[in-house]
C-alpha cells in the first residue's frame, strides 16, 4: 500500500493549505504566468495557490487521496487544478511544455531524483522557471520535517550540476523557520532553487 495514500486520507491536510512561503514569495516577486506543473503535490496546497495567482496548473502525485484533497480545496477556494495520477518513476516528460514547474519538498531515492531533475530540465519551456525548495542532506539533525534516511536528501551539487547552463536566479542552502501543518515544524535546513531555461539562439 502507498504509504502517502494512507497519510492523505485524513480529513485534515497534514501540511495545512497554505501555499510554501519561499514558493508565494517567488511569485510574487517573479509575476510568473501560463500553464504550471507542480510536482510531489501532495494535498494540492501550492497548485490552488498558483491557481489563484491566474495560473493553468496541473498537480502530480502518486497518492490518489492527495489527489483527491487537491480538487476539494480547489473548489472551496474557486479555483480548477488539474489533476493526474503520477508515479514518477514511470513519468513521461514532454519536451518544453510548462512555463513554470515547481517541486516543493518531493523527496525520492537519488537515482529517482536525478532522473526527475533531468526530465524537469527537458519539460520546461526556454525561458521558463523550475522553482523548489527541498530538504538538503543536513536536515536529519533538525528533527522538523522530511525523511529520516539521508539517501533521500538533496545536495547543492544536484541542483548546480543538473542546471548549469540555465540562469540561476535564486539559490540558497542553510536554515530557514518553517510551519506548514502538522510536518514541517521548526527550524529546518533546505535548498532553494529559481532556475531559467535559456532561450534558444
Amino acid at each position: 500500500m502507498n504509504p502517502w495514500n494512507i497519510r492523505f486520507q485524513d480529513e485534515s491536510y497534514v501540511y495545512g493549505t497554505e501555499p510554501n512561503v519561499f514558493l508565494a514569495e517567488t511569485q510574487k516577486r517573479l509575476q510568473l504566468s501560463g500553464n504550471v506543473l507542480a510536482i510531489a503535490e501532495g494535498e494540492g496546497r501550492n497548485a490552488v495557490f498558483l491557481a489563484e495567482q491566474g495560473m493553468n496548473v496541473t498537480a502530480w502525485d502518486y497518492a490518489e487521496s492527495g489527489l483527491i484533497k487537491t480538487k476539494q480545496l480547489a473548489e472551496t477556494r474557486g479555483v480548477t487544478v488539474h489533476t493526474e495520477l503520477v508515479d514518477l518513476n514511470e513519468a513521461h516528460w514532454k519536451k518544453e511544455l510548462w512555463d513554470e514547474l515547481v517541486c516543493i519538498f518531493g523527496h525520492f531515492p537519488k537515482d529517482l531524483r536525478i532522473k526527475t531533475l533531468r526530465g524537469i530540465k527537458e519539460a520546461v519551456k526556454p525561458g521558463g522557471y523550475f522553482i523548489s525548495e527541498v530538504y538538503s542532506n543536513c536536515q536529519i539533525p533538525y528533527q522538523s520535517g522530511g525523511p529520516k534516511d539521508i539517501g533521500f536528501l538533496y545536495t547543492p551539487e544536484e541542483f548546480l550540476q543538473t542546471f548549469s547552463d540555465w540562469r540561476i536566479v535564486h539559490f540558497f542552502i542553510g536554515e530557514v523557520e518553517r510551519n506548514e501543518g502538522e510536518l514541517h515544524k521548526g527550524l529546518s535546513h533546505v535548498i532553494q532553487f529559481v532556475g531559467q531555461k535559456p532561450l534558444k539562439k
